[in-house]
């Protein structure tokens, strides 16, 4: 199965998921909704499993949320966050549809997932916040980053699609390639406004652009493990 295809999962492809694992339980439900591309399931799949071995509990708020599959993966991947906001400039139309589909099967999701359009600028954080976006394009990365940053709450970042005549790339481009010396410029922003940083990269068979940004407020208190 190639992973990074950006063809609709259809009903026709719930053979791919033949387990009762979490993620082919996942997986049939988006098969039944039919209407995100593949890619985008394991995109938000490999980010949300990752973020939670990192981060628990708070509201879960989805930037440039697209679907919004990042927003419902938190919340079943951990129950202690009691809701998300998905925001996003233009919700697809079919967002709806696939959070039916995740509800038959995650009935407790109901009434937990409010869906926004609207600017990002315009969302109001708490420091309590979870915010995760997953492949915010150009300078929406940057957007969130300043957005979370200003409310000193948590943030898991896969930035996308940068825009290199425009990215502040520190004067590192002479040594780095750069899109990757935008991002270490962007992990360094957050350290030097008292975050502490976490790096990691998602399967590169799924996107090339997979470095994964998580950071949390230095003087955060101690978080469980899962």
């Amino acid at each position: 199965m190639h992973r990074s295809s950006r063809n609709r999962l259809t009903e026709k492809e719930a053979f791919l998921f033949p387990s009762d694992s979490l993620f082919d339980n996942v997986g049939r439900a988006v098969c039944k909704a039919g209407c995100l591309p593949r890619k985008e399931l394991f995109e938000a799949w490999e980010v949300a499993r990752r973020v939670r071995r990192r981060f628990r509990g708070g509201r879960v708020v989805d930037l440039a949320c697209g679907h919004g599959l990042a927003a419902a993966l938190l919340l079943i991947l951990d129950d202690s966050s009691p809701v998300a906001l998905a925001v996003d400039r233009t919700l697809p139309a079919s967002a709806n549809k696939l959070y039916q589909a995740l509800l038959e099967s995650w009935p407790r999701l109901e009434g937990r997932i409010e869906f926004v359009e609207m600017s990002l600028q315009k969302v109001v954080l708490e420091s309590s916040d979870l915010v995760v976006s997953v492949h915010a394009c150009g300078h929406l990365s940057d957007l969130v980053l300043q957005q979370a940053s200003k409310a000193r709450a948590r943030l898991a970042l896969l930035p996308c699609c940068h825009n290199l005549k425009e990215a502040d790339q520190g004067g590192l481009g002479g040594w780095l390639q750069g899109s990757l010396a935008a991002d270490v410029v962007r992990a360094h922003h957050l350290r030097n406004h008292g975050y502490t940083i976490f790096t990691q990269q998602i399967p590169a068979d799924i996107t090339p652009k997979n470095r994964l940004l998580m950071a949390e407020p230095s003087a955060s208190i101690d978080r469980p493990h899962l």
